[in-house]
């Protein structure tokens, strides 16, 4: 028996060495891959045609409501009209590139947002479009700045850029969607929230009444006001609701610079307003779903779709996930 145990140890020893041998050395090609210069992160660049869509749903459709003779002719003349288009057309039709941006408390999508932007500007027309569909209800104001700054590129180089809302565009989702040449929105798409926020707990009696001491040491007068341990002071309020101010201040005068026409002082308090409101006050200039523009738009224009994936590790699509769903009760909370 003991013989036995022994032997089938030394056997589980054999098999445990092989398998650590084959896993470095799985992991050795990989680092040989990456050093030549390939790649495994499995980031992809995704050209979805729209036109196309449309006119398999619409094909969809009449296959099933119309009888196999009459089809048979819809289709039959669907293709004779294909024929005589692309041979009248001359010149190469217009392009109108659709981007979704579903922001969330850092606006994560701008990694995503960068690459997007960067390939259509190096392969630009004239007159392309962009249309870029905005759900963000604000969050973080760095990140959500550098989201609004990507899409300036694209008014920078002249390209047209609309934005559509269909649900939400607050605080910092205002902040991008207002270097639009043009924004629509829905009925009933929550828009506005122009204004900064800073809020924090403050555990200092709690740990006070326990015997708990917290110490904070900086140099620099202002490197820390508000804390959530220590005793804060009315002069940190003070200094924390200026910096707040002047932050307010940025976001106005960056509205200002792509919306000259807006009344600020009327606008800019923070409040939200729906679509059909956001129309009159200025802060977006139709009410139009996205879809309706779409549908519009590919008689005339061909409409791509673009989306980028980045590869993220199981940890990274956890964390994507929960940012996800806080920013998605944020949302609801500035609907109610």
């Amino acid at each position: 028996m003991i013989d036995l145990l022994l032997q089938y140890g030394l056997f589980l020893a054999k098999t445990l060495t092989v398998v650590v041998a084959i896993a470095l050395l799985m992991m050795a090609a990989v680092r040989a891959r990456r050093g030549m210069g390939g790649s495994d992160d499995g980031d992809r660049l995704e050209i979805l045609d729209l036109n196309e869509r449309y006119k398999s749903l619409e094909q969809a459709l009449k296959e099933s409501c119309l009888s196999k003779k009459a089809y048979r002719a819809y289709v039959k003349a669907e293709r004779k009209r294909r024929k005589a288009r692309d041979k009248a057309q001359t010149e190469e039709r217009q392009r109108l590139f659709v981007i979704d941006f579903n922001g969330d408390l850092r606006a994560t999508e701008v990694a995503a947002l960068r690459v997007l932007v960067t390939t259509i500007l190096l392969d630009r027309r004239d007159g392309d479009q962009v249309l870029v569909r905005i759900e963000n209800a604000g969050g973080t104001v760095h990140e959500h700045g550098l989201a609004a700054s990507q899409l300036a590129r694209l008014r920078a180089k002249g390209i047209h850029l609309t934005v559509a809302v269909d649900k939400v565009a607050a605080s910092g989702g205002y902040l991008m969607a207002c270097v639009a040449d043009r924004i629509v929105a829905a009925p009933f798409a929550v828009i506005g929230s122009i204004g900064v926020l800073a809020e924090l707990p403050n555990f200092h009696r709690l740990l006070e009444r326990h015997g708990v001491d917290f110490e904070l040491h900086t140099a620099g007068e202002y490197k820390r006001t508000l804390t959530l341990f220590g005793e804060n002071t009315d002069a940190a309020r003070e200094k924390l609701k200026g910096q707040l101010e002047d932050t307010h201040g940025l976001f106005k005068d960056f509205i200002r610079e792509y919306r000259p026409a807006l009344d600020l002082e009327r606008v800019a308090t923070g409040e939200y307003w729906h679509g059909s409101q956001a129309v009159a006050l200025g802060l977006i200039d139709a009410i139009q779903t996205s879809d309706d523009l779409l549908l519009t738009a590919s008689e005339t224009t061909d409409l791509l779709q673009l989306k980028y994936s980045a590869h993220k590790k199981p940890i990274e699509r956890l964390l994507a996930s929960l940012q996800s769903a806080v920013a998605g009760r944020l949302a609801a909370w500035v609907g109610r």
